[in-house]
């Protein structure tokens, strides 16, 4: 291979920005050893001032930074551009823009891949350019180069991950310490794991975001964020924390993608998972993503699922594979993957184990009027408890019951139909349980 000497552009030079210009630096000689001399040649921030002096920080020239993107699109020295502004735009023009101009492009935005990611890849491969996105999902775990390369033989059944550290953190410390949801968020935010509105977190979008891409790639059929039923995490209180682990559980936020007879389902939402699984001792801001082929059985992929540095080494690996193909003249050689076209189930149409707790009147024969609410609904019932009083309801008994694997239609008319009761106070809690 003819080494060349590679120039980067980089767009956004925020926390994985300064990453990225750090990694490039302090590691350019091994760079330059693995693949070929890579450098930065030209920075692009809103705020130039800022950016300036955290480039002469980490020992870069001030004069390589400007808040004019055709610096970069005009100069024909570089042939990779890195994208790290975040959100669709002005991101999306900026890459189409690179592509169009012929530039490879490398980006960890996962909202654009997420909704507008096919339309870019096709450009890139009408183009003959890289378009790559390893920072999208999971940070620093190379889980898009193992579905897409290393797993490629396989047949993927199931994809089953932890892929937003927030969330994670927040349950870790829920169930480690006892707190409540607002106590452990607050802490949260106060260390720097959760935005001061942290919605897209604790309600699951940034987690589906990454879903729809992992399903795209793993099920080669194109899934936008939107196809990604969602449930967050801001309704799991202390106490069925507790009874999962009486249960067996723990209780984790879960992106799930399955294909079935060619179709997909695509979904994050908070799940009981059994203390033996893999994924239940992932804890903290950590990621992990479980993934079930044909032929490989199940794998794990775990590690920092955030972070400057983390970030970074996924962008750099994605601009060091870039600038490797251009040395041998195969830009474009890993196209698009969604060939196919299936249809996304709706959530109606899932199927799973529920993990249901109630708050009832304390009466003989709310039991049985309760249960025959599921029965009638094909809700086959495989745990019934009777736990302690309420204590916001005196006289209100806590019932917590499991169900077999049963159609979710079901269950949402079985418990609307329980709700109609005189007997049902309120439905404190609906968890999905997951079995693998």
């Amino acid at each position: 291979m003819e080494k060349k000497d590679i120039k980067v552009g980089l767009v956004g030079l925020g926390t994985v920005g300064l990453g990225v210009a750090k990694v490039l630096s302090s590691n350019s000689d091994l760079i330059a050893k693995r693949v070929t001399p890579i450098s930065l040649k030209r920075i692009v921030d809103k705020n130039v001032t800022v950016a300036k002096e955290k480039a002469v920080e980490i020992g870069y020239s001030a004069d390589i930074v400007t808040d004019d993107f055709n610096d970069i699109l005009n100069d024909a020295e570089i042939s990779v551009v890195v994208e790290l502004i975040g959100g669709i735009h002005p991101a999306y023009e900026f890459i189409k823009s690179a592509l169009l101009a012929g530039k490879n492009v490398v980006t960890a935005n996962k909202d654009l891949m997420a909704s507008l990611g096919g339309e870019l890849l096709h450009i890139a491969e009408e183009q003959g350019r890289d378009l790559m996105f390893e920072a999208s999902v999971a940070g620093g775990i190379p889980i898009l180069h193992a579905l897409k390369e290393c797993l490629s033989g396989n047949k993927i059944q199931k994809i089953m991950g932890i892929v937003n550290g927030t969330t994670n953190f927040i349950l870790t410390q829920m169930s480690q310490t006892g707190a409540d949801f607002a106590s452990c968020l607050a802490e949260a935010q106060e260390l720097g794991y959760a935005e001061a509105d942290p919605t897209n977190d604790i309600e699951g979008f940034d987690a589906a975001r990454k879903v729809a891409i992992l399903a795209s790639i793993a099920f080669n059929s194109r899934v936008i964020d939107t196809d990604v039923y969602v449930e967050g995490i801001s309704n799991i209180q202390d106490i069925d924390i507790k009874y999962a682990r009486e249960l067996g559980y723990g209780i984790k936020m879960l992106g799930i993608a399955k294909e079935d007879n060619g179709e997909i389902e695509a979904r994050v939402h908070p799940a009981l998972i059994p203390l033996q699984h893999p994924l239940a001792s992932v804890n903290d801001s950590f990621n992990a993503v479980f993934v079930t082929g044909d032929a490989v059985g199940d794998t794990m992929f775990y590690g920092r699922g955030a972070g400057e540095l983390p970030t970074a080494s996924a962008v750099v690996g994605d601009i060091m594979e870039s600038a490797r193909n251009i040395c041998q003249e195969v830009t474009g050689r890993i196209a698009c993957t969604c060939f196919e076209d299936k249809r996304i189930k709706h959530m109606d149409e899932t199927i799973s184990k529920y993990y249901i707790r109630l708050a009832v009147m304390d009466d003989p024969g709310v039991l049985s009027r309760i249960t025959k609410a599921f029965g009638d609904n094909k809700v086959s019932l495989s745990s019934v408890m009777q736990k302690g009083h309420n204590n916001k309801q005196g006289d209100a008994a806590q019932i917590v019951l499991i169900t077999h694997t049963v159609l979710e239609a079901n269950v949402q008319k079985a418990l609307k139909e329980a709700q109609a009761l005189d007997c049902l106070y309120e439905i404190k809690s609906l968890i999905r349980v997951e079995k693998r």
